[in-house]
Formats: structure tokens, C-alpha cells, sequence
């Protein structure tokens, strides 16, 4: 009879490889599992420029990946309610998350009391990039910026402007300032930037600090004129529109989203999804809609995405220094 030992050690070994084996997520090489359902969660209301992306994403990644992939709409505090449903869920790939910069970033106001941090997110990949604009009633005095320039200098605090909160049209609001030695009348409107280009149009207020994405239809109807983009280049869907740092200031503000994952989900997993979603944005069907949104894609893969957020998060720091609570 052969008489079998094991140490202690090795048994020890063994146990812990079984608890870390059973604490991990399920991922196998045939993620995702036929028959399982992918969540994405949206943390904006329905309809908006944010949502219809995101369920165009979600039906091309159906047909890449053969399984359903439902939306789920999460609006609220700044997408914090969505992106805390986010950090709960188990980081196995099932669920992920639309994330919008700055808007998401309130993590970095203590006051706001996240819970969660960059660190809690895998970044997934980049979508699109709406970039930032300066715009005017069409009949406004205004022709460039320049113009406008001149006439808050005159009266500073006498030229209205839209502005969001400690998102994205805020800061270039707080930039423009910066830079040119301005100082609008800021005045900000419930549920978003929609109600503030009414406003505008109805000469209520003289300038809308916003995106692209805001612009088509008003612009084609001749409701508003845009001053400027804040790109380093001009817009492929309005390249008649001269750039900021054309008309003398160098700088550069826009709406980022991309989609992220509960930190800890394994990279197969990781891999799997960013790899769906880069041929899903290279589609021409994915393009064209996605133009005609009037929002220019801007995929980055999940490590140039993170490096990007890194960016984001420390320009975002710096520009929150210029806002007086």
C-alpha cells in the first residue's frame, strides 16, 4: 500500500485557489453565453442625443455578439444614479454603462458623496465626441467672436448666456471667460440644454454655449448662428464655421461618451466587448446613423480611453477652480 501525505501548505494552496475560483466572475471562452442577456445601462432620460446613441450601439452589438442587449434607461443626479446601479452589479461583462464627461465625473465633489470613484470603472471604449459651440439668434448682432467679445467688455454681466452646471457648456463658458477677459450673465435651465436653445431662439437670452449636436436643425432653419467651434479643427458637419482658435483663443471643450464596466471584470471579457463594439462603429450602417445624429464618432480602445479619462479628470479639476459656489 502506497501511503499518501500532503502538507499542510499544499492543502492550503488548493483551498484558496477553490475560493478564489469560486469568488471570481464566471467568464468562459464562450462569453457571451448563448441565451444570456447583455444590460446597457443609459444614465440620461430617453430620446435624448445620449439614448439613441446607446441603442444604436446596443443593436449592432446584438448581431456581433448573437445574444439580446437591452437598455435600460437610469437618469438622474448627474448620471450618478446610473453609474451607481453600475458599481453594484457584478463585474462579469453582463452589465455594463454609458458614461458622459464632464457630467459624470461629479465623484471629484466630495459633497455629492458617489461612492465610487475612477478607479471603480473599467473603461470600454470611446463612441463619440460632440464637440462645444458658441451660438447666437439668427438676426443677432453678433457675427463672430470678435463682436461679442466687444460688446461683453462694454457691458460686463449685461450679455446673457446659457450655461449647464459643472457640465461640459459650463466649462466653456468659465473658459471663454478666462481667455478673453469676459464675463457673461450666466443663466441655466432645468432639464438640460433643450429648454436654453428655445430661449435663445426666442430672443429671451443672446448666446447658447452648447454642441454640435444641438445645431442642425436650428441652424438649417435659420433659427441660430454659430460663432464658433471649440475643436482643433472645424466640423465636418458645419465647415463653414470657423474654429475658436481661428478667431484667437486656443481653446477646446466638448461632450465625450463612451461606455465602461464594473472595475475587476476579467480582460477576455473586456477584450470580447471593446472588440464588438470597434466593428460596430465601423460599420457604414453605424456611421451613417450616427451622422445623421450630427455627433462625429471618436473611438478610442479601453487604454487609450483610460488615459483620456485621466486627462479629462485632471482638466475638469482645474477648470472647477474657476467656479464660485
Amino acid at each position: 500500500m502506497v501511503k499518501k501525505w500532503y502538507s499542510m501548505g499544499a492543502i492550503a494552496l488548493v483551498c484558496a485557489i477553490g475560493v478564489f475560483l469560486s469568488a471570481s466572475p464566471a467568464w468562459t471562452a464562450d462569453f457571451p453565453e448563448k441565451g444570456k442577456t447583455i444590460t446597457l445601462i443609459v444614465p440620461h432620460e430617453a430620446g435624448g442625443a445620449p439614448d439613441v446613441a446607446g441603442r444604436l450601439l446596443a443593436s449592432g452589438l446584438e448581431k456581433e455578439l448573437g445574444v439580446p442587449v437591452v437598455v435600460v434607461n437610469k437618469p438622474g443626479a448627474s448620471t450618478q444614479i446610473g453609474l451607481t446601479q453600475l458599481v453594484k452589479s457584478r463585474p462579469d461583462g453582463y452589465t455594463f454603462s454609458s458614461i458622459a464627461f464632464p457630467t459624470s465625473l461629479t465623484y471629484l465633489d466630495a459633497k455629492r458623496k458617489t461612492g465610487y470613484d475612477r478607479k471603480s470603472f473599467q473603461p470600454l471604449g470611446m463612441h463619440v465626441l460632440d464637440v462645444n459651440v458658441v451660438a447666437v439668434k439668427y438676426d443677432s448682432p453678433y457675427k463672430d467672436i470678435k463682436e461679442l467679445v466687444a460688446a461683453v467688455k462694454k457691458a460686463p454681466k449685461g450679455v446673457t448666456a446659457a450655461v449647464g452646471v459643472r457640465n461640459d457648456d459650463h466649462f466653456t463658458a468659465l473658459m471663454f471667460e478666462k481667455a478673453a477677459g469676459i464675463q457673461f450673465a450666466h443663466v441655466t435651465f432645468p432639464g438640460g440644454m433643450a429648454p436654453a436653445l428655445v430661449q435663445l431662439i426666442g430672443g429671451k437670452i443672446d448666446v447658447f454655449l452648447g454642441n454640435v449636436g444641438d445645431m442642425r436643425s436650428v441652424v438649417k432653419n435659420n433659427q441660430a448662428r454659430m460663432l464658433a467651434v471649440l475643436d482643433n479643427q472645424r466640423s465636418q458637419f458645419f465647415p463653414d464655421v470657423p474654429t475658436m482658435e481661428e478667431q484667437g483663443y486656443k481653446i477646446y471643450n466638448s461632450s465625450s461618451r463612451g461606455y465602461i464596466l464594473p472595475a475587476g471584470t476579467p480582460k477576455p471579457v473586456v477584450d470580447v466587448l471593446s472588440n464588438a463594439i470597434k466593428k460596430v462603429l465601423d460599420s457604414d450602417d453605424h456611421k451613417k446613423r450616427i451622422a445623421d445624429m450630427t455627433l462625429a464618432l471618436r473611438y478610442m480602445s479601453p487604454e487609450d480611453f483610460g488615459k483620456y479619462w485621466e486627462k479629462f479628470e485632471a482638466d475638469t479639476i482645474e477648470l472647477s477652480k474657476l467656479i464660485k459656489d
